[in-house]
């Protein structure tokens, strides 16, 4: 993406994150970035990074961080990584696809691995059509808009029946809170 149409829509409104055992990643229109958390005093030279356009993986003194086929092709030649503080390696991927509307990696993995949970997926999606939008009309600041769009129209799933899951959960421990949390099916 031509730098002048980079809206830096992350920076202003902040981002989704999809906690890692080993970090945490997130996604722009045109990048992932990955944080992986390193053991204290790290140096680029106990780290290892390779990435093909369909294939990452990543090490700290010799041992696997995480490997696997990626969720969507990128452009692996122009993969950037840096380690900040001695402490956090910070690995960001060019998305080869980011021109095509409403694609929004719902896994970091083909495989699935490291699949934010819904809550956060529809965030994520609702986050990456703010900062198109944000794109097609750079004369806005969408950076703190709120979108009331249904995504995934999966079965049994909405907004509403996760938060229900969560309070049911939560009531568990507190009957009478499930009871009249006053959401419905």
């Amino acid at each position: 993406m031509p730098l002048e149409q980079l809206s830096h829509f992350d920076e202003k409104s902040g981002a989704v994150v999809c906690a890692t055992p080993w970090g945490r990643w997130w996604q722009t229109v045109a990048e992932i970035h990955i944080e992986v958390n390193l053991p204290p005093n790290t140096r680029a030279r106990d780290v290892a990074v390779k990435v093909t356009n369909n294939y990452i993986e990543c090490s700290a003194y010799e041992k696997s961080i995480f490997k696997g086929t990626l969720f969507r092709t990128v452009h692996g030649d122009e993969t950037a990584w840096t380690i900040e503080d001695r402490k956090t390696l910070t690995i960001i991927l060019s998305k080869a696809d980011y021109s095509v509307n409403d694609e929004a990696w719902t896994a970091l993995m083909e495989d699935g691995s490291y699949r934010p949970d819904m809550l956060t997926a529809h965030e994520m999606r609702q986050k990456l059509d703010l900062e198109r939008f944000q794109i097609e009309n750079p004369q806005f600041d969408f950076s703190r808009a709120k979108l009331q769009k249904a995504y995934d129209k999966l079965p049994g799933w909405s907004v509403e029946a996760v938060k229900k899951q969560q309070q049911g959960q939560e009531g568990e421990s507190k009957p009478e809170a499930a009871e009249g949390s006053g959401i419905k099916d």
